[in-house]
């Protein structure tokens, strides 16, 4: 048995020279100078045991799932695997780990097993490390970030820098006492610099991993037993459980975490945050209790709350949604019910909200492209009133901003808030053009495509003019490369030929070649046809190629 214990020992040593050899064949100095938040690239590495076969890979061991994992039979005890293999191994990973360049190993770094064994699966923790250099420095580095780009800065800041900072702050190794007040300050104050830059959603995406993290390694297992499995995750309250302070606390990261993952998360994780609200309203949380059916309180009781004859409306702003009901379905009726949602965003309400409508009436704007939500159809209905255009046009400058997202359309019906209201609108209308153009400028074209849809759409309506062209123009400076608008013979003629020069004019060289594109399917095959013309036209032509072909 000692030949077979040694032989297997010798083949875990084995499977870890081959883990650090894998680790090495990057750059880890430059890796980490990309940011001072980060002390090293790797901070743990599992090693797993069954059916005679070792693997040593680059992640952690879950311990809050249920045990048992590999199931009974391998040739090892549980005894040999605690007594004989953890002390070795931990040795000899203390060993390889001082052999690597500093960079490549986090302030922190764990080690843990999972092995086959007669009586069962083993999970256990072979080594736990501290550099005690390393977290000094991280924490001044912290400290340092902080005060200098959050605290005195207005700048937006990188992602990357998200990352690393919310995790920093929710780890017990570095801040094992940690006030969450200051925490959730530091979120906010994330958000608030970065507000208005395109990769706002990737900064919450950061912060709502780091939350999510915390609240299922070291908040769930206080309070919860792991009763399900690692696909399917399930908790059951541990008899006894409950929050000595209900209402402050670590309970307000749960509620933090949740109301991030409702306002701004896609709709599939959305059972997510109803579940941690669930949570802490089985503890006790009066607060949470209040959440689901009040909102934050941030907003005064009139501010989400309208009721007459005629509709009914409120406002979650945890939930990010406005729940309006018709009673009846008149004129009046939707005019009250914007004038709601009108001083609703005007008074900082989410606008990556939803509208759940409740209604007989099922109207629908005439393009493609667009989901079949509830804030679809509310505008939809309230642009079928042309009384109303002048209040939707005042929603719509509302509710327009940069970066945010109705919450109930997605993917590739993702759209701005304020679009349903900007498309019927511009459709209905070609006196809104300058309502359309605003739009567009604000549209971030990399994460949103139906103003393809729109702009198509438009141009069928409107066609193409010299009342047109510098409308069109702007929709598709703002359309993707996948729209497909038939504008190419119209705009092959002399005189919208010449408007369309005139509005590029003074364009960047990729903008004019984008519209080339657009109409004529590349510079290429508008050089071939402007070859072919004759005069003013064949000038004309050349000179829009000259100028998309120069960059």
């Amino acid at each position: 048995m000692d030949h077979l214990l040694e032989s297997i020992l010798d083949e875990m040593k084995r499977e870890i020279d081959h883990w650090k050899a894998y680790i090495s064949d990057v750059d880890a100095e430059e890796l980490v100078k990309r940011t001072s938040l980060q002390a090293g690239i790797h901070s743990s590495a599992l090693l797993e045991y069954a059916e005679g076969r070792v693997d040593v890979m680059d992640e952690e061991l879950d311990f809050t799932m249920p045990g048992g994992g590999a199931g009974a039979g391998g040739p090892l005890t549980e005894e040999q695997v605690r007594e004989r293999i953890v002390p070795e191994l931990a040795a000899y990973m203390r060993h390889t780990l001082n052999a690597l360049p500093s960079a490549f190993i986090d302030y922190r770094f764990t080690f843990n097993g999972r092995f086959q064994t007669r009586e069962g699966g083993v999970s256990v923790r072979i080594l736990e490390q501290v550099d005690e250099t390393k977290k000094k420095q991280l924490l001044e580095r912290i400290s340092s970030y902080i005060a200098d780009r959050l605290e005195a800065g207005t700048d937006p800041t990188q992602p990357l820098e998200t990352f690393f900072l919310s995790r920093h702050l929710l780890d017990d190794g570095l801040f094992p006492d940690a006030d969450p007040g200051p925490v959730l300050s530091v979120f906010e104050k994330i958000q608030g610099v970065n507000k208005g830059d395109k990769r706002l959603a990737e900064h919450r995406s950061y912060l709502t991993s780091a939350l999510r993290h915390w609240v299922e390694h070291r908040w769930l297992p206080l309070y919860f037993d792991s009763i399900g499995t690692a696909w399917q995750k399930e908790y059951k309250k541990k008899s006894g459980a409950r929050l000595e302070h209900t209402e402050q606390g670590p309970i307000e990261l749960v509620l933090y975490a949740a109301k991030l993952i409702l306002r701004y998360g896609p709709s599939y994780s959305r059972s997510e945050g109803l579940a941690m609200l669930n949570w802490a309203v089985e503890l006790g949380s009066a607060r949470a209790q209040r959440l689901t059916k009040e909102g934050s309180g941030t907003f005064a009781k009139e501010d989400v709350s309208y009721r007459d004859e005629l509709v009914e409306c409120t406002a979650n702003d945890v939930f990010a949604e406005a729940v309006i009901t018709m009673k009846q379905e008149t004129e009046e009726s939707y005019a009250n019910a914007l004038r709601f949602l009108i001083r609703l965003v005007s008074l900082g309400f989410p606008k990556s909200y939803q509208i759940k409508l409740k209604s007989g009436v099922k109207q629908w704007l005439p393009m493609k492209g667009l989901a079949k939500s509830g804030t679809h159809r509310f505008f939809a209905n309230a642009l079928e009133y042309p009384g109303l255009h002048p209040l939707l046009e005042e929603y719509a400058r509302a509710a327009m901003e940069p970066f945010e997202w109705y919450a109930d359309a997605e993917g590739e019906a993702g759209c701005m808030p304020g679009s349903y209201a900007v498309f019927g609108l511009g459709l209905a209308d070609r006196a809104y053009s300058p309502l359309v153009e605003q739009y567009m400028e604000k549209v971030d074209q990399e994460h949103q495509s139906v103003q393809n849809h729109f702009t198509v759409a438009w141009a069928e309506r409107h066609g193409v003019n010299e009342e047109t062209i510098p409308t069109l123009v702007k929709c598709m400076l703002h359309s993707t490369d996948s729209m497909k608008v038939k504008i190419k013979a119209d705009m092959e003629d002399e005189r919208h030929l010449r408007l369309l020069l005139d509005q590029v004019r003074g364009l960047p060289d990729y903008e004019v070649e984008h519209i080339v594109y657009l109409i004529w399917g590349g510079t290429d095959k508008l050089k071939k046809t402007a070859a072919k013309a004759a005069g003013d036209r064949g000038a004309w032509l050349s000179e829009l190629a000259l100028a998309a072909g120069r960059g």
